[in-house]
């Protein structure tokens, strides 16, 4: 028989001894699925969202299995970096009190923002990006991205949100104390708008965990795995990113594994069925 097949005798009556059992046989398959997921992923995702992931698909398997099939294959998440602060507190500026406390949950969307700002190198320099998330949902609600860290870079990205999101009278906003937040010309932009300023406590970045939590994913799940020539070639990458990838298919484990715009979905449909 093993001549027939064209195999060494070891070979063959090990494979007799040693038949592949139905649940490897499985586990293959099921690391084919992981592999696909991960790769669509960029190699961000780890264990727990891609066990998220399978459920969507209908795949029955436990999270325990998932991290075990994922350990031998070496199917790794893309790992962090340190990157250090952009905050300059430094500053004449007045300061306001901290409104969130560290509570960074909301009932409903447009209630209360967490803003901040990162850097980007490219073969042209770096580029800042200032960011406005939405504690809801998580979801990047506005964003801009300037060649300088200035006071324009923190009201475009806020008036993005502003006129895309319309929010009513009281909305929260808050950030920490770098002086493009706490300038006179943007101080007097939210009270405009009746927006009510916050503030992070002098050198706590826990007070805006939110914000800081969002760059260390941005930094570990795409900045720091690509070598950008120009701005424009930064700021097209970080559009892919935070518009197609974060807010609308990167799972939250904060949202129960569902994106920013899949959890905003389904609290209008829940409106909508209670009324």
């Amino acid at each position: 028989m093993s001549e027939m097949l064209e195999v060494s005798r070891s070979k063959y009556y090990q494979w007799l001894h040693n038949p592949i059992t139905e649940r490897k046989k499985k586990d293959e398959i099921l690391e084919s699925k992981i592999q696909i997921i991960h790769n669509k992923s960029n190699k961000r995702y780890g264990s727990p969202r891609i066990h998220s992931a399978l459920k969507d698909e209908g795949e029955r398997v436990s999270r325990k299995r998932v991290a075990r099939i994922m350990r031998e294959n070496k199917i790794v998440s893309i790992s962090k970096k340190r990157f250090k602060a952009t905050t300059n507190s430094k500053h004449s500026f007045p300061v306001c009190s901290n409104l969130l406390n560290q509570n960074f949950h909301s009932q409903a969307p447009n209630q209360a923002w967490v803003g901040d700002i990162t850097y980007i190198p490219t073969a042209e320099g770096w580029v800042y990006l200032a960011t406005v998330i939405d504690l809801f949902s998580r979801m990047v609600v506005g964003w801009a991205v300037r060649e300088r860290m200035t006071t324009d870079l923190v009201e475009k990205a806020f008036l993005n949100a502003y006129w895309k999101r319309k929010p009513s009278n009281g909305l929260i906003f808050h950030s920490d104390r770098g002086s493009q937040y706490a300038s006179h010309r943007y101080q007097k932009l939210l009270k405009t708008l009746q927006v009510n300023q916050s503030m992070s406590a002098k050198g706590n970045c826990y007070d805006n965990a939110v914000a800081e939590s969002f760059f260390g994913k941005l930094k570990t799940e795409f900045v720091s795995h690509e070598k950008f020539s120009s701005r424009k070639e930064a700021k097209s990458g970080i559009f892919d990113y935070v518009e197609i990838y974060f807010n609308r298919e990167r799972k939250h484990s904060t949202l129960n594994y569902l994106s920013p715009l899949q959890f905003e979905e389904y609290h209008y449909i829940s409106i909508k069925l209670v009324s």
